[in-house]
């Protein structure tokens, strides 16, 4: 029984805050997950240039709702879902994420929330659990299913070392280098046959 768990953004669909950055004008918040490994330290820095520039969720979400999936993904997860279960593991959060998913044909998707006062001005995070994507990965191996997973992330990392098959997509040449014993993939094409692969399809 397998269960393929797929990180989000630099996947499936762009970076919500490297697409905020831009349309912000502010490109200090083009750091991300692929830059600092620490995510609670990102997301508290995250926060205080958001306080500080007076932005909140509405602006966010406006500038979510014109981002598209990357070229393909949906074709992608159409083909994959046809064949393996599939959770989209994501340390976003469910008021960014819900747009997104409906583009997608709406997979199933774990990820965190966001504190928002009545302001609209975020004021906090709750991450589901300690170390999510690993954490969620071990939970579904102990009630009897084989992981296969994939990312593009530090914060990928621990649910693609603890599967039984594990590859990068669309990675950094830090991340590839530090990990050579990782399979890296660029396409969807070749990450579909990896997963066949692994599944022995």
């Amino acid at each position: 029984m397998y269960i393929t768990c797929l990180d989000l953004e630099g996947v499936l669909v762009p970076e919500i805050w490297i697409a905020f950055a831009e349309a912000s004008g502010i490109p200090e918040l083009k750091r991300t997950t692929r830059d600092e490994p620490d995510y609670d330290k990102l997301m508290k820095w995250r926060i205080g240039i958001l306080k500080e520039h007076g932005l909140g969720l509405k602006e966010i979400q406006d500038t979510i709702a014109k981002i598209d999936p990357m070229p393909g993904a949906k074709e992608f997860l159409d083909e994959l879902r046809s064949f393996s279960q599939v959770i989209i593991i994501s340390d976003t959060f469910s008021q960014f994420a819900t747009p997104l998913m409906k583009k997608l044909g709406w997979p199933t998707i774990f990820c965190n929330s966001l504190e928002v006062a009545d302001n609209g001005e975020i004021t906090g995070f709750r991450m589901r659990c300690e170390k999510s994507k690993y954490t969620t990965v071990k939970a579904l191996q102990s009630i009897g299913y084989d992981t296969i997973a994939s990312g593009d992330s530090y914060n990928d990392l621990g649910m693609i070392q603890a599967s039984k098959a594990g590859f990068l997509f669309k990675s950094t040449d830090k991340i590839k280098a530090d990990y050579p014993e990782l399979p890296a993939y660029e396409t969807y094409d070749e990450l579909l046959s990896a997963i066949k692969k692994a599944m022995d399809l």
